[in-house]
């Protein structure tokens, strides 16, 4: 309950996971029916990047900053494209003054049939989502535990649709907690698309997780990942990473293109890397 994302706002995680989950969702809207996103962890939605949280730790310089700046190869840009436009709908003016957190890069991609469920368990925070989701019917903001989501949720009316799961890690046991999660909700939903977000710190502990998630039995998982420099004894965020269940079929190739050029973009080090790898499939 202490966690409070708009200290890391714009970050080059958020950079990553948003650039994702823009593909996810562009994906889904490949067909005509509508379909649904869950976000478990939804957070307060939009986040000022002048204010003192952002400001005190600078992070987005280092992530939305840089991606702001830079222009990438056309096929990079492309794929790009539908995250741009979720940032730069804040910022109608031009410049970087405000940052979408997950919701409003969804709500932002959305068609008029398509919907948002956004959970987020913080009284204020979900006060604060709901005033910017006011007077919008495509959008639900529920007070509650995004973990219970994986169950009472699910599946959604509309039969398709995206699981977004990132928590803030800031409990003991939130691997553990993503995995057995992840088994209660494909048992209710099978033919769901989830992105599990998780960050990369302790590498063993990531390894164990990967593992974990491999033994669940689910026939696809592809996972993803991008670090901004080398492992190293000093505490602190390498790299984030996501698991995603059900992935896109063109999803791998695109992430070919579009997450070398994120890296190179956002690295701090030589030691940067990005990359997909099947943890279960017919590609594993």
């Amino acid at each position: 309950m202490n966690y409070r994302h708009a200290f890391h706002a714009g970050n080059f995680a958020d950079v990553f996971k948003h650039a994702v989950l823009a593909r996810l969702i562009e994906y889904l809207k490949r067909k005509e029916g509508a379909f649904r996103v869950v976000d478990t962890h939804a957070g307060i939605g939009r986040y000022d990047l002048q204010a003192s949280e952002a400001t005190r730790t600078g992070e987005w310089q280092g992530g939305i900053a840089r991606i702001a700046e830079a222009r990438f190869k056309p096929e990079v840009e492309a794929l790009l494209a539908p995250y741009r436009s979720a940032v730069d709908a804040l910022n109608p003016n031009g410049g970087l003054r405000f940052y979408p957190g997950s919701p409003l890069v969804t709500r932002h991609l959305l068609r008029k049939q398509d919907r948002l469920s956004a959970l987020e368990l913080h009284p204020e925070d979900a006060e604060t989502l709901r005033t910017v989701f006011a007077g919008d019917h495509q959008a639900r903001v529920i007070e509650l535990d995004g973990w219970l989501a994986m169950g009472a949720h699910l599946p959604p009316k509309e039969k398709r649709g995206l699981v977004l799961i990132d928590p803030p890690f800031e409990q003991p046991g939130e691997f553990e907690r993503m995995a057995e999660a992840l088994a209660t909700a494909h048992r209710r939903w099978p033919g769901g698309i989830y992105a599990f977000w998780y960050p990369i710190k302790d590498l063993a502990a990531v390894n164990r997780y990967r593992e974990s998630l491999a033994g669940l039995g689910i026939p696809k998982i592809l996972d993803t990942w991008l670090t901004i420099r080398g492992s190293t004894d000093e505490a602190g965020l390498i790299g984030s990473g996501m698991a995603i269940i059900n992935p896109p079929f063109t999803l791998e190739q695109e992430l070919a293109t579009l997450l070398p050029a994120l890296c190179q973009c956002l690295a701090e080090d030589k030691g940067a890397s990005s990359g997909t790898r099947w943890l279960a499939g017919e590609h594993g």
